[in-house]
């Protein structure tokens, strides 16, 4: 004999609706709770990313992207010129400007001091760019790093790399720039680190008070150059001679 559901199991077993899977974007924030790790706007998170969902996460933003040019009152169904606005203000957010925050650091191989180098170089200027966390404009700039090396050294053009992924995050500068000495001091554990940073800030130029000369300036001392003026003092001399060179 052929058993049957009664009616009314039927009936609700059809209609209830299935479960919505989650935004990517919080299955990647419940992933990143999980795990105790935090998720700051200049924090990096590529190491909790699985396959495909940078992608997916592109598409999340452009979607809300668009929400906010529909909240600002622009018709972007009619106007030719914000059609794709959100597209490609997902794409330079995810891959370009905040970069640092999704991908992984660039490979840096280290070397070792073979010849037993113990004078100071520097490297620099290197352009940086990053934004303001609090208002998520442009902060443009240059950094000097000045090495005095320990065991390994890596390769001058390393910095530079390792200097825009830092830098490509939401980020205040004070901050940016002991992350950028933190990294670093992690690949070629140098006897002395000296960072210089010299930027100018969108926030301050574009907006609020609006001074369009005013700059930032700062920098981190570690090591050697923390402890030996005279490093320190050869430091800023040497960046003297680099920056004249700009004009």
């Amino acid at each position: 004999m052929t058993a049957t559901l009664p009616t009314s199991i039927t009936t609700r077993a059809s209609s209830t609706p299935e479960m919505a899977p989650l935004p990517i974007s919080l299955r990647i924030s419940q992933r990143l709770d999980a795990a105790g790790a935090a998720y700051l706007a200049n924090d990096n998170i590529s190491e909790h990313l699985q396959d495909g969902e940078l992608d997916q996460l592109e598409v999340e933003v452009a979607g809300k992207v668009r929400e906010l040019l529909r909240s600002l009152v622009i018709d972007i169904d009619n106007d030719h010129n914000t059609e794709e606005t959100a597209e490609r203000v997902a794409r330079m957010y995810l891959h370009e400007v905040f970069k640092g925050r999704y991908h992984r650091q660039p490979k840096i191989a280290s070397f070792p001091n073979v010849k037993k180098l113990d004078e100071i170089y520097t490297v620099g200027p290197i352009t940086v760019r990053s934004a303001c966390s609090h208002h998520l404009v442009p902060i443009l700039g240059n950094c000097w790093i000045g090495i005095k090396p320990g065991d390994r050294v890596i390769g001058l053009s390393k910095f530079s790399r390792v200097a825009d992924w830092v830098f490509s995050r939401p980020h205040i500068q004070e901050e940016a720039v002991m992350i950028l000495a933190d990294e670093i001091e992690r690949l070629c554990e140098p006897e002395g680190l000296a960072i210089l940073v010299k930027a100018q800030h969108y926030c301050m130029k574009w907006r609020g008070v609006k001074e369009p000369q005013t700059s930032m300036v700062n920098s981190v001392m570690r090591g050697d150059f923390r402890h030996d003026p005279s490093l320190k003092q050869e430091f800023f001399e040497l960046v003297k001679q680099q920056e004249s060179m700009l004009y």
